[in-house]
This record gives structure tokens, C-alpha cells and sequence, in this order.
């Protein structure tokens, strides 16, 4: 979470501190962080100190509720391997850079006619796209300047419900336990999108001074910043896993394994599922400048259960992806592209990258795939 303008971490970090120090010093949660607020406190579904301030009033990371973009054909200010999150619906195709997302976090949109709340929570790297309707009524949603666990709280200007980012879930108010649809989405790199949607449009930030990371060096740093809780030590705090929630079970697959075997055939809760990974994406988290900055590269979950009915296992072969059962390559995007199954395409998942602190967070009971003997049960 950054404030506006030309803060940088080590401003925020004040900012924290001095929020930390409010807390220690006696201020309660109702006595502070309620101020303001319409909110109707009494309905929770969480422990209401759970909930921090982040340093920021509400809003002061300013959501985008008028985004502008350009077409994709025309933008030269980012590299082929600048992060943005693609989001395609009804052959409405959009790219929305990191860079922007980093200073404003939410980014309330219409595509192919579907309202959607575009997010992203620097501190947790997690980037989440949600259709905002809610009883069909689209809410706007804003920065509360709170955060859960490190991970952004999100409010909704119908009833000041707050919404934890990393779920989808209101926490406290009228909407506590409603939880809001994900709209699939990748978080893959400008030259992908760009090559892959040559119709698409992508985001522009309204302040036009972007491309440098107030985050310098977070993602590499030995812990996460205002993380009120328990770390779980299964895996570095900051370690980036593909994380998914399948009826009820969760499961992540860490991106140093994935970087290393490229494939990995898993079974989550009954569903037979492949994680494919591919280089080529730098981190928004590390360099000050974030085109300069290391490969992470990116991630995606399919099932692997065509509409036939029939089960595909897939490996790396020869530079590309293949499933055994018939030869058929495919693309990082889950499309056989040549072989007896040209033209199919496999179901995407709702699987994101995480800091593994954030997702064990929310999610403590997660499978580790690699870490523990009942992560898998196929490969």
C-alpha cells in the first residue's frame, strides 16, 4: 500500500509506525479506526483487532473510478516484461499494469459489460480481479487505509461494508460474510498480452509519473511490513506460490518449483488440475525501477478434465507443453495449438501468486505442494 503522490516506502514505514505506536500507547479499535465511519460495527465476522491501519485515510491511495486506456498497438512506456494483469470478457480484452495498480490499488471498471473491481495489494502481491456486483447492484469500492494480515481492506460506498482483498469477503458491516464472484483473470507480462490481444487496450494512470517501485527491495526483504500474525514457516515469508481454493481445500504451489519443473500435475479436492509455469514477467516488488527488475515469471492453474470426459497429464517437452495421452501441444494459456486436440481448451482456475504469508494467512490449512506427503496425489 503506498500514499499518493511521491511517498515512498520508507514513508510509509514512518507512517506505520507511528500507527503502531497509537495502538501500543492505548487507542482502541473502536476508539480509533472506527472514526468516520458509517459502518455498522456490531456485524463481524472477524476479530475487529485484527484490523490495522495502514497509515493512509480512506482513500488516500485513490482508487480509479474513470480508467482511461490506450490501445495496446500504441503504448511504448513499458517493457516486454512489465507485470499487468490481463482481464478478457466477451472479447473485451484489458491490460492493467502494475506500475498503476502499485499507487492505487483498485480500479472500478466496466468490461463487456460486466462491472469489476480491478486489485491489487502491493504488500501481499496479490492481484485479484472481482465482478463488484452484489444483489445486482454495482458497488464502488475504495481503500479503507486498514489492512488484515498485511492484505488490503477494501469498502464499498453502498453500506461502508470493509472487504478483505486477498477473499473477496466482507468482513464487518452489512455485508459481513458476503463474499464477491471472481472474474478469471492472469497475472502475466505486457509482451504476452500484447502479443496474444492486439485488439486489447491498456490501462493509463491518471497521475502520469510511473514506472519506478516504491516497494524497492520488498520482495526480498527477510519479512512482510505491518503483518499483525503468525507467520507459517513452511516456506520463506516472502516466497511466491500459485495459490487456489477448490471447494473447500486449499493448495499452493511454490514458483521456485514451478520455475524448476515447469508442470506440475496435482489433484485439489477431487478435481485433476495442471499448474504451468513460464518465464518472462519481472517483479513489481524489487528494483527501484521496475522494468530493471529480476524475472519471477508466471503462473497459471487448468483442470486438466476436458468436456469429453477425458483426464490429460501434461509434461514439458521439446520447449513446449504437451499432454501424453495424445501428443497435442499447447500453449501457456491452456489451448492445444497442434495435434489430434488443436482447437481444445482447458478450463482456467481461480489460482493466483501470493507471498506465501499472505495466503497461509487466510488460508492456514493449505496444502504445500513438495512439503507435505498428502499436497498431491497425482503427477
Amino acid at each position: 500500500m503506498i500514499k499518493r503522490g511521491k511517498t515512498n516506502l520508507m514513508q510509509y514505514v514512518a507512517f506505520g509506525l507511528l500507527a503502531a505506536a497509537a495502538l501500543a500507547i492505548g487507542q482502541t479499535f473502536m476508539g480509533g479506526l472506527t472514526n468516520g465511519w458509517e459502518t455498522d460495527f456490531e456485524t463481524t465476522i472477524i476479530e475487529l483487532d485484527e484490523v490495522i491501519s495502514g497509515g493512509v485515510p480512506r482513500d488516500g491511495i485513490a482508487p480509479i473510478d474513470r480508467p482511461v486506456f490506450d490501445d495496446v498497438k500504441s503504448v511504448r512506456r513499458l517493457s516486454d516484461k512489465s507485470p499487468v494483469i490481463s482481464l478478457t470478457i466477451d472479447g473485451d480484452s484489458r491490460a492493467y499494469p502494475l506500475e498503476v495498480m502499485t499507487r492505487h490499488e483498485i480500479v472500478n471498471d466496466v468490461v463487456g459489460e460486466l462491472p469489476v473491481a480491478v486489485t491489487f495489494c502491493p504488500l501481499c502481491n496479490s492481484a485479484i480481479v472481482f465482478d463488484r456486483r452484489v444483489d445486482g447492484k454495482a458497488l464502488r469500492f475504495g481503500v479503507s487505509g486498514n489492512l488484515r494480515f498485511s492484505d488490503l481492506v477494501m469498502w464499498d460506498d453502498a453500506t461502508e461494508s470493509w472487504w478483505q482483498q486477498l477473499t473477496g469477503e466482507a468482513i464487518v458491516g452489512d455485508y459481513a460474510g458476503r463474499k464477491l464472484d471472481m472474474a478469471s483473470s492472469q497475472l502475466i507480462s505486457f509482451g504476452l498480452f500484447r502479443a496474444r490481444y492486439p485488439q486489447g487496450k491498456v490501462l493509463r494512470g491518471p497521475l502520469g509519473l510511473y514506472g519506478n517501485n516504491p516497494y524497492r527491495g520488498y520482495d526480498s526483504s527477510p519479512a512482510p511490513f505491518l503483518f499483525a500474525g503468525k507467520l507459517d514457516e513452511r516456506l520463506p515469508a516472502m516466497a511466491r506460490v500459485l495459490a487456489a481454493e477448490i471447494e473447500g481445500t486449499a493448495a499452493a504451489y511454490p514458483f521456485d518449483l514451478l520455475r524448476r519443473r515447469l508442470v506440475i500435475n496435482d489433484n485439489i479436492a477431487g478435481r485433476d488440475i495442471v499448474a504451468l509455469w513460464q518465464g518472462g514477467a519481472v517483479s513489481a516488488l524489487d528494483e527501484a525501477v521496475i522494468d530493471v527488475s529480476r524475472d519471477v515469471g508466471m503462473a497459471l492453474m487448468f483442470e486438466r478434465r476436458l468436456d469429453t470426459g477425458e483426464t490429460l497429464t501434461f509434461n514439458f517437452d521439446d520447449g513446449g507443453y504437451m499432454d501424453e495421452e495424445t501428443g497435442s501441444r499447447w500453449n501457456f494459456f491452456g489451448e492445444a495449438i497442434n495435434g489430434p486436440l488443436a482447437g481444445a481448451k482447458l478450463r482456467q482456475l481461480h489460482a493466483f501468486p501470493h507471498f506465501w504469508f499472505a495466503w497461509a494467512a487466510f488460508y492456514p490449512d493449505t496444502a504445500l505442494y513438495g512439503i507435505e506427503a498428502n499436497v498431491t496425489s497425482a503427477q
